[in-house]
């Protein structure tokens, strides 16, 4: 089993950068793959990126490609998403999530065991 927990929200002016982390707790976190879900007030949950366990495979949203980064630490348990040039339509509460599989096709909410509690991001335009 494992634990998340996210830090890193917050107000952005549109243009900026932010970076989110997702520290771990439990066994075995270099076996897990790891996403980053965000969810806009009245809309679904939607993955923003995903990275297998072996690194092999990483998904990104098209709404985001080209600006964000997806970077783990085995070593420290931890999993960041870095976010660059962001936009109003970034806002949202951003999840940090864990599954055993390795994915290789658009991640589903229902594809990882494990949830962060969330942290808000909001970007002012």
């Amino acid at each position: 089993q494992v634990q998340l927990v996210e830090s890193g929200g917050g107000l952005v002016q549109a243009g900026g950068s932010l970076r989110l982390s997702c520290a771990a707790s439990g066994d075995g976190f270099s076996r897990y793959s790891l996403g980053w879900f965000r969810q806009a007030p009245g809309k679904e949950r939607e993955c923003v990126v995903h990275i297998n366990w072996s690194s092999v495979g990483t998904y990104y949203a098209d709404s985001v490609k080209g600006r964000v980064t997806i970077s783990r630490d085995n070593a420290r348990n931890t999993v960041a998403l870095q976010m660059n040039n962001v936009k109003p339509e970034d806002t949202a509460v951003y999840y940090c999530a864990a599954t055993m599989s390795s994915l290789f096709r658009t991640p589903s909410v229902f594809d990882y065991e494990y949830w962060g509690q969330g942290t808000q991001v909001a970007v002012s335009s």
